[in-house]
């Protein structure tokens, strides 16, 4: 569903240290953080600067900061309680950006899917989007993957963490994420190479306390007798990013073959028959080819050719390549 953005928008920037507030001035001061592609206007605002307090269901800077222990990502907060697209804040920005910087939407007005569809993102969402530098390109198209694993790592700390019942949400490829067999999140990733750096956006939306279109975590908490039991946008996005930096710099040292393991634990497809598609050795036709995925193997069935094969760095790098200017999925939240 599209609708109307707002004509000006309010960006507040924060940090956690010293540092990132300082930062957080000079992009004020330089009037830095812009809206050009969207002909939309920001109002930038420092945490001092705040005349009017925030509803009392809006992000909550405070709890989010106290929770975040990393080094690099997430330290560098652009808050908005209603913007077109927490995701083009971010990708019409990435360059004059620390590495990590994320901005997070109470709520989204158009919010960005695959095929460039434009969504409505309400509250209870939890809606983001951060910054990343590469410069290999030939592992860009598989930082989805990574971003999936650490939501799902994410909120399995949390749970153990606040002594809720464990929520078995999983990856369905690429990068959507289900709860119970119904859709409750999802990734997308865009990146422009520019200074032979690939600027990555990675955009996750997470229904967490809104139970349309599906369900949200806190139904599901609700569904298990658990009704005092209610996850928080700011613990789940601190967790996020604790893990992530960790699984990003294994992903960036060993590759992405040295997550698969724990990516496989954490997906939904072993048993399942999918088709692959592929042109044939002439170029000018698709064969397909009927695929069952047990564990991490793949059995195909090739021109009459019973054929197996492990689903390791080949598979994702052949599949991967496909998506390795805007390789990201379709939840609509970012």
């Amino acid at each position: 569903m599209e609708s109307e953005a707002p004509d000006r928008s309010l960006l507040l920037l924060a940090g956690k240290s010293n540092e990132e507030n300082d930062v957080a001035k000079v992009l004020k001061d330089n009037n830095t953080l812009q809206l050009r592609k969207n002909g939309e206007e920001v109002e930038v605002i420092l945490p001092s600067e705040v005349e009017t307090p925030f509803e009392d269901d809006a992000f909550r800077i405070g709890e989010y900061f106290n929770s975040l222990s990393t080094k690099r990502f997430g330290r560098l907060l652009i808050y908005s309680p209603k913007l077109s697209s927490t995701h083009d804040v971010i990708s019409q920005n990435n360059s004059d950006l620390p590495v990590g910087t994320v901005c997070v939407a109470d709520v989204q007005l158009k919010g960005r899917g695959r095929s460039s569809n434009l969504w409505q993102s309400p509250k209870g969402c939890l809606l983001f989007s951060f910054s990343i530098q590469m410069e290999d390109g030939r592992v860009v198209p598989h930082l989805q993957y990574v971003v999936c694993l650490a939501m799902t790592e994410a909120i399995k700390a949390i749970c153990l963490e606040k002594g809720v019942p464990h929520l078995d949400v999983r990856i369905k490829w690429p990068n959507d994420l289900y709860l119970g067999g119904l859709k409750v999140g999802g990734i997308l990733s865009t990146s422009v190479y520019r200074s032979k750096k690939f600027y990555v956006s990675a955009g996750v939306g997470l229904n967490v306390g809104n139970e349309k279109p599906t369900t949200c975590l806190n139904a599901a908490l609700k569904r298990v007798n658990c009704l005092s039991c209610e996850l928080k946008r700011e613990d789940i996005i601190a967790a996020f990013f604790n893990k992530f930096e960790n699984l990003y710099d294994v992903f960036l040292k060993q590759g992405f073959q040295a997550l698969e393991e724990l990516y496989y634990q954490t997906w939904l497809h072993s048993g399942q028959r999918v088709i692959v598609q592929e042109r044939s050795d002439d170029q000018d036709q698709f064969v397909q080819n009927v695929v069952t995925i047990q564990d991490n193997m793949l059995r195909c069935t090739k021109r009459g050719v019973h054929q197996i094969s492990t689903v390791k760095s080949s598979i994702w790098k052949s599949v991967a390549e496909r998506y390795a200017g805007d390789f990201g999925g379709a939840f609509g939240c970012f």
